[in-house]
């Protein structure tokens, strides 16, 4: 499981070289102050689009967050060497990151293997760019704006990230393939 305090140190890292108090973040990125502190904390991992929220605000591609080191291309990822990086959201859904692009520091997507858990409370996400998924196993609710899809192994969904989504498992546990463009 990824370092949560490294990504901490990373967001309080360059919040602090922007000259921004915590409450100066939480404004701009539109997460609350106490989350802001959790993440730096290492008490939560954020999500992905708390990742992107706060990416924006701080002027940093979101795998500035993860990253550990430079590999020239092209990156290739063993299924047998991915590495998770979790979050949680809700009561029992759960989230695990494997990030597919780690090390090319020069990318412009975040393409990511997500195992998606059941929430309980859904809440819609909404930052600028785009993305793509693709559903590997299981049932996902897909909400994008006010319409609702359900979504199963092989379908696929390419949208707008401006619009307010949510992509969630039902009926049980699901996987998905996505990847997120987000403009610096």
């Amino acid at each position: 499981m990824a370092d949560m305090n490294k990504v901490g140190k990373r967001i309080c890292k360059y919040r602090e070289q922007m000259g921004l108090s915590q409450e100066e973040l939480a404004v701009n990125s539109g997460i609350s102050l106490q989350t802001i502190k959790e993440y730096e904390e290492g008490i939560a991992y954020p999500p992905i689009g708390s990742l992107i929220r706060l990416s924006r605000a701080l002027g940093q591609r979101v795998g500035t967050f993860t990253d550990d080191q430079f590999n020239p291309d092209p990156i290739i990822v063993r299924l047998e060497d991915r590495e998770p990086e979790a979050s949680s959201h809700g009561d029992k859904g759960d989230y695990v990151y494997y990030p597919l692009g780690k090390g090319k520091t020069d990318r412009h997507m975040e393409p990511m293997f997500i195992k998606v858990g059941e929430e309980d409370m859904p809440e819609l996400s909404t930052h600028e760019g785009e993305e793509f998924i693709i559903v590997v196993s299981g049932k996902i609710l897909f909400v994008y704006g006010k319409e609702k899809r359900i979504l199963e192994p092989g379908d696929s969904a390419y949208y707008n990230s401006v619009v307010p989504h949510y992509v969630g498992a039902i009926e049980g546990p699901a996987e998905i393939y996505a990847v997120l463009y987000t403009p610096l």
